[in-house]
C-alpha cells in the first residue's frame, strides 16, 4: 500500500512541473510576441519626424538667425535673417543688407506670404521661387518633410563612413518647395545627411548637404540642431548657397506674429 500511494505521489509531483513548464514556456511566448524586435527598422515617418526636428520643425516655439552666402556666376551675396517659427507657422525677417532690412516672409502652414516697406499689402507667393542663388523661399523656413512629403526607404547604406537610411521623398502638394527629394538619414541620430533636390521628371538638378554644430535644450534634454546647409548646382557646382546658423534657442511667440494682417506697420 505503501509504494502505491508514494508511486501516486510521484505521478502528481511530475504532472505539476510539467505543467508549471509548460505555463512557463506560454508565457514567455507570449512576452516574445508582444515585445518589439531591437533590430526593428523605423518608418519613414518615424524618420522624417526625428530629422525634422533637428532642422527645427515640429517645435513649439524657436528662433535662430541664419547669414546666406552665394557664389553664382563668380558674383558673392550676402544676406541675414531672423526666423521665428511656431508648429507649422514661420516668420523670416531680413535685417542684412541695409536696403533689404524689413522684408518679411510669413509661412502659414503651405501657404508663403511677402512683405516689404512700402507696400499696400503682403502679396502671395510661391515656396519655390529663388532667395538667394541656389535656396529656394522655402528653404528659409524650418523643414516639415514628414508633413509635406510622402517617404519611402529604399534602403541602407554608407555615406562619408556613416550608416544611413537612403529615403524618397515625393511631394504631398503642389504648393511645397521641390518635387521630390532624395533624403540620406543618419542611422544613429536620426540626422538629415545629405538631400538630392529633383525634378517632376526625377532628374537632380540641386544637392545639399548639412552639419550639426549647435545644440538646443528642451524639457532637461539637449538634441543636435543644424549649424549649415549647403546647396549646390548639380550641373554647375561652382555656383552654391551656404545658410549659416546661429544662436538657435528655444522661445514662445505670440500666435498674433504669423498674422498676414499684422505685417503692416
Amino acid at each position: 500500500m505503501k509504494s502505491y500511494i508514494e508511486g501516486i505521489l510521484r505521478t502528481l509531483l511530475h504532472a505539476t512541473v510539467s505543467f508549471a513548464a509548460i505555463m512557463f514556456l506560454l508565457s514567455g511566448k507570449a512576452w516574445a510576441q508582444k515585445a518589439p524586435a531591437l533590430t526593428e527598422t523605423p518608418s519613414a515617418e518615424e524618420l522624417l519626424k526625428a530629422s525634422d526636428k533637428a532642422r527645427g520643425g515640429a517645435l513649439l516655439g524657436l528662433t535662430w538667425n541664419v547669414a546666406i552666402d552665394t557664389v553664382e556666376d563668380k558674383e558673392k551675396v550676402s544676406l541675414s535673417y531672423v526666423v521665428k517659427v511656431k508648429n507649422s507657422d514661420a516668420l523670416a525677417e531680413c535685417s542684412v543688407p541695409p536696403k533689404k532690412k524689413g522684408e518679411t516672409f510669413v509661412f502659414n502652414d503651405r501657404s508663403l506670404w511677402y512683405y516689404k516697406p512700402g507696400l499696400k499689402k503682403p502679396v502671395s507667393i510661391s515656396s519655390r521661387q529663388k532667395l538667394s542663388g541656389q535656396a529656394a523661399n522655402g528653404d528659409i523656413a524650418s523643414t516639415n518633410y514628414a508633413r509635406d512629403y510622402e517617404g519611402k526607404i529604399l534602403g541602407e547604406e554608407v555615406l562619408d563612413g556613416k550608416p544611413v537610411y537612403k529615403l524618397e521623398l515625393k511631394a504631398k502638394a503642389k504648393n511645397v518647395t521641390y518635387d521630390g527629394i532624395r533624403y540620406w538619414i543618419s542611422k544613429d541620430q536620426r540626422l538629415g545627411i545629405k538631400a538630392e533636390f529633383l525634378t517632376l521628371q526625377g532628374k537632380v538638378f540641386k544637392i545639399a548637404v548639412f552639419e550639426y554644430g549647435n545644440t538646443l535644450e528642451m524639457d532637461g534634454k539637449s538634441f543636435p540642431f543644424v549649424s549649415k546647409m549647403t546647396i549646390t548646382d548639380a550641373a554647375f557646382q561652382e555656383n552654391s548657397t551656404t545658410m549659416s546658423y546661429t544662436k538657435p534657442v528655444i522661445q514662445d511667440h505670440p500666435a498674433s506674429i504669423f498674422n498676414v494682417n499684422n505685417l503692416i506697420r
